[in-house]
């Protein structure tokens, strides 16, 4: 490969990675074409962008960025697949789904919520990480809660008060 190639490669993989915020760098060797391309298209209906590296190219274009990736570098062996998404828990939960089914994927190191995550045995607390959404509708509903308990404080308190007056007044 030609080094303006190489170059180029690189860029785009930087491009990428500053583009979403997550990434996945997982171990696809060894599926038939037929596996390659079901995985290929479960990424694109989640809005996961894979793509196929050189683990020279990679670990390059984390070097070009700021932050400390080096707990990933010893991961970069074999077959390697980026994985990269705007929501944190998605690629795991894609590849714990289709791992189930084929064998692999499986996740060498992970990028996720600016934390470095090495080793497959991280997939479990990757699938359990809450994204952006979810924590904004926890911290809604937290805030909803109270509220809600106020007001249906109110009405019954309401309707309480209109039975003791309507007694009252057939009484007299």
């Amino acid at each position: 490969m030609r080094k303006e190639d190489k170059s180029t490669l690189i860029n785009e993989l930087v491009e990428n990675i500053n583009n979403h915020g997550h990434f996945y760098v997982t171990e696809a060797g060894g599926l038939n074409a037929e596996t390659t391309s079901n995985l290929r298209r479960e990424c694109f209906n989640k809005e996961v962008k894979m793509v196929m590296v050189k683990n020279t190219i990679l670990r390059k274009a984390l070097e070009q960025l700021e932050g400390n990736y080096e707990e990933m570098f010893e991961t970069f062996k074999g077959t390697s697949a980026v994985m990269f998404s705007n929501t944190g828990n998605i690629p795991a939960k894609l590849i714990k789904a289709f791992a189930k089914k084929n064998g692999k994927p499986t996740i060498k190191s992970a990028f996720v919520e600016a934390s470095v995550y090495v080793g497959e045995n991280q997939l479990e607390v990757l699938c359990n990480i809450k994204s952006k959404e979810e924590l904004l509708g926890d911290v809604i509903g937290l805030l909803q809660s109270p509220m809600k308990n106020v007001v249906s404080a109110l009405q019954s308190g309401g309707s309480t008060i209109h039975g003791i007056l309507t007694t009252l007044a057939e009484k007299e």
